[in-house]
């Protein structure tokens, strides 16, 4: 049997990943805010990272952050990100209106209704013209 020489995942052959956009979530299993990758990275979104509850808690839900970390994989498990230089941890300058309107609360706008009116047609009566003429 040949091993294929073909990564399944190229872009995970790297160890450390510089500049990592993250959104906060909360995980209703761990009961505590947590991490997870943005799409439009280099890398595979919906990774978890790892990074400790009390850097990420002073600000809501839906808050990114800018991180450096490193790529963990451990018995054959699903790979995550664990943050290096927790101190560097910091609110994402690129995202800047993004994070302020999270934090002043984002108004919910709910889908507007869609309602269709009936459209009444007018029954026109058989009008039946005669050809009068008074000459």
């Amino acid at each position: 049997m040949q091993l294929s020489l073909v990564s399944e995942m190229p872009e995970l052959e790297k160890k450390v990943f510089l500049d990592i956009y993250a959104k906060v979530y909360f995980d209703t299993r761990r009961n505590r805010p947590r991490l997870k990758t943005l799409e439009g990275q280099p890398i595979p979104c919906d990774l978890r990272v790892g990074c400790p509850a009390k850097i990420i808690s002073d600000f809501p839900e839906g808050t990114i952050y800018k991180l450096d970390a490193r790529l963990i994989q451990k018995n054959g498990r699903r790979p995550y990100f664990l943050t290096i230089n927790k101190n560097k941890v910091q609110r994402a300058i690129e995202f800047f209106e993004h994070n302020l309107q999270i934090q002043k609360g984002i108004k919910s706008e709910k889908p507007k209704k869609v309602t269709f009116e009936k459209i009444k047609k007018e029954k026109v009566a058989n009008k039946e013209l005669s050809d009068i003429s008074i000459f």
